[in-house]
């Protein structure tokens, strides 16, 4: 028996077990606010204006055989866990959300002044009861840094993170951009009792230096690729299969970080797509030799063992 055959990832179709879902990606957005949260107009749109415009997007990646997406959007850059729902049963798709908040200067006022107990516990009854905003629960804890080191408060955050993790097995996914904050980050999440093999070292790619990728992954620690479509495919596909070749294949997740529905643009921008590493990556994976255990492992087994916990 797999030993996370009990565990479920909890979605907006309610808690799934493996056997329910195949591939999945594990990195993208349905809706983001980059504005501050103090702005006026911070998160606010129309939910018949996101599903009309996201619903056809999520639709695309289904049809290529997408049976589940995880959503990355914290508090601080507009989550709106009742819109990505919304998105969710229109499309047919079921979304993994996350609770957690984003990096200065996007953490809002009432987080800045809460302290870790306080923001533990919040964490806590999103993930086991529900969001503030929709009736399902968070599926995990998403997070940020900053690209130069961790500030107090993001600080704060990350080990109040680290206990409500170490509570329920959710996993911690920190956007953050050099290998060296993923090693801070990974030692305050362990002198706080959470485990570095419940974390997620977000857009590892960014960071140029393949042996932190080596270092974060030899900590326990899940690396994520997921600027598909963002850059050539010939300097992803090289990337992964430097990956594989180096023994990180258990560790690797894939994915776009694509979308999105952005208020601040008119008609909500025009999103990237989630299908280029179906319809580009994956077969020039194949024809380097990958065989289907990896690519099964990279996009079916891998996602559902980062994202799963118990009931």
């Amino acid at each position: 028996m797999n030993p996370s055959d009990d565990k479920v990832m909890f979605t907006t179709m309610g808690p799934l077990p493996r056997a329910a879902l195949g591939f999945m990606l594990p990195h993208e957005h349905v809706f983001v606010e980059f504005r501050e949260p103090d702005h006026p107009h911070h998160a606010i749109a129309s939910t018949a204006d996101v599903v009309a415009l996201m619903q056809p997007e999520v639709e695309r990646a289904k049809a290529l055989g997408i049976t589940a997406m995880v959503d990355c959007t914290p508090v601080g850059v507009g989550r709106r866990a009742d819109i990505v729902l919304a998105v969710s049963q229109a499309a047919g798709l079921p979304i993994i959300v996350p609770t957690g908040i984003y990096r200065e200067p996007w953490v809002p006022h009432w987080a800045q002044g809460a302290d870790e107990a306080a923001l533990e516990a919040w964490m806590l009854r999103e993930l086991n009861q529900s969001f503030d905003e929709a009736d399902f629960r968070a599926g995990w804890i998403k997070l940020s840094a900053g690209d130069d080191g961790i500030s107090p408060m993001e600080a704060k955050i990350l080990r109040a993170a680290a206990r409500a993790s170490a509570k329920t097995g959710a996993v911690i996914g920190s956007h953050t951009i050099r290998g060296r904050v993923v090693m801070d980050q990974l030692d305050i999440i362990e002198a706080a009792g959470g485990s570095a093999s419940r974390f997620i070292s977000i857009h590892t790619n960014a960071e140029p230096d393949f042996d932190l990728h080596k270092a974060v992954a030899a900590r326990g620690a899940w690396i994520e690729y997921d600027n598909i479509g963002w850059v050539p495919d010939d300097e992803t596909v090289p990337r992964i299969l430097r990956a594989i070749e180096a023994g990180l294949t258990s560790q690797l997740l894939l994915s776009h970080d694509a979308g999105w529905f952005d208020p601040a643009k008119p008609g909500g921008g025009t999103p990237m797509p989630y299908t280029p590493l179906m319809e580009r990556i994956l077969p020039r994976l194949r024809e380097a030799g990958i065989g289907a255990d990896v690519i099964d492992r990279l996009t079916i087994a891998n996602p559902f063992d980062a994202f799963a916990r118990t009931m």
